[in-house]
């Protein structure tokens, strides 16, 4: 991050983490580390009747702070998943807004626990190494659908602009929690989140207590497995360079033969995220229906996934992008 001369965006939900956060940032302003332009943000999803009051406490903390604030709401559309098209919604609205004063950084305030919930959440739901990697601490921020559940993800994104996310390998939920305490912050607590019926809560409240009780460590190691994750994998003579793909090209099929499954799986992956945009929605299974698609004696055959079609042809992998129904 820079130091002086910049401007950076804070996402600020009023829950602990962002509070933390952003007394934080404050605390290093006054004691002159840094010189940035600085703007609190707060995006009502409007999924309570009373949501408005989390805005207006973060208003209210922002400016007898002296930070600048913003603030955004959620008009939802009808279908979809509605965890997805909350957070997408959100990073929208985020990007907008930095783009609007220039600032180059959104800092985010996932923990330890965010990011062993997200490779929990990618583990039920099939992803490959991409999801398994989970939160990055820095990453591009853009409008198009992540290839994980919390990532945002768009290539040529024009300016560039990254999400930030200082607490992620280190702190927990509960050392926000206890920072707000010690330190007589107040902050918001979002009845939603005791609510099972979302997945991540559920996983929050249930999966992950359970899971504690044969490791009481389960969140760091978790957290740690999912940064292994994110390392390139290495052979007996040193690490493997992949092969990158371009969008909109084919792939060689007696190439593909000759690769490893654990050498093959990323190319393909990078494949289809360049020619669809994204990896959302895609699990092992779609992975396994190329490979098998390869070293099936046929031709022509096609392989369907979730917005596009892998067909093999003329000795070729190529794809070919189906228009998603709606509804």
């Amino acid at each position: 991050m820079p130091f002086k001369e910049a401007a950076i965006v804070v996402a600020v939900s009023g829950g602990a983490d962002s509070m933390s956060l952003l007394t934080a940032i404050d605390d290093l302003r006054n004691r002159k580390k840094f010189d940035l332009r600085i703007l609190a943000v707060h995006f009502d999803h409007k999924l309570r009747p009373d949501s408005h009051t989390d805005c207006d406490f973060v208003a209210d903390f922002a400016r007898s702070h002296h930070f600048e604030f913003a603030h955004g709401e959620w008009k939802r559309e009808a279908g979809g998943n509605l965890e997805q098209s909350a957070r997408d919604a959100r990073y929208r609205f985020l990007r907008k807004t930095a783009e609007s004063i220039g600032a180059g950084y959104v800092l985010a305030a996932h923990t330890m626990n965010d990011q062993a919930e997200t490779f929990l959440m990618n583990l039920i739901r099939g992803a490959g190494p991409d999801g398994l990697s989970g939160m990055k601490p820095r990453r591009a921020l853009a409008l198009a659908t992540p290839d994980d559940e919390d990532e945002p993800f768009l290539p040529f994104a024009e300016p560039e602009i990254v999400v930030v996310r200082p607490l992620l390998r280190w702190a927990k939920r509960r050392d926000t929690e206890n920072f707000c305490l010690e330190h007589k912050i107040e902050y918001c607590r979002d009845p939603m989140n005791e609510d099972l019926n979302f997945r991540r809560i559920w996983i929050r409240k249930v999966l992950i207590p359970m899971m504690e009780e044969a490791n009481p460590k389960l969140v760091e190691s978790l957290c740690r497995t999912a940064e292994l994750m994110s390392e390139p994998p290495a052979s007996a003579g040193g690490q493997i360079v992949l092969p990158k793909p371009a969008a909109g090209s084919s792939l060689d099929l007696a190439h593909l033969k000759t690769l490893e499954k654990s050498t093959l799986f990323p190319v393909l992956r990078d494949w289809i995220k360049l020619n669809r945009g994204s990896l959302r929605g895609i699990g092992t299974k779609h992975t396994e229906a190329i490979y098998n698609l390869i070293h099936s004696q046929k031709s022509g055959r096609v392989a369907e996934l979730p917005g596009g079609d892998a067909i093999k042809h003329d000795g070729r992998l190529s794809w070919s992008p189906r228009t998603p129904e709606k509804g």
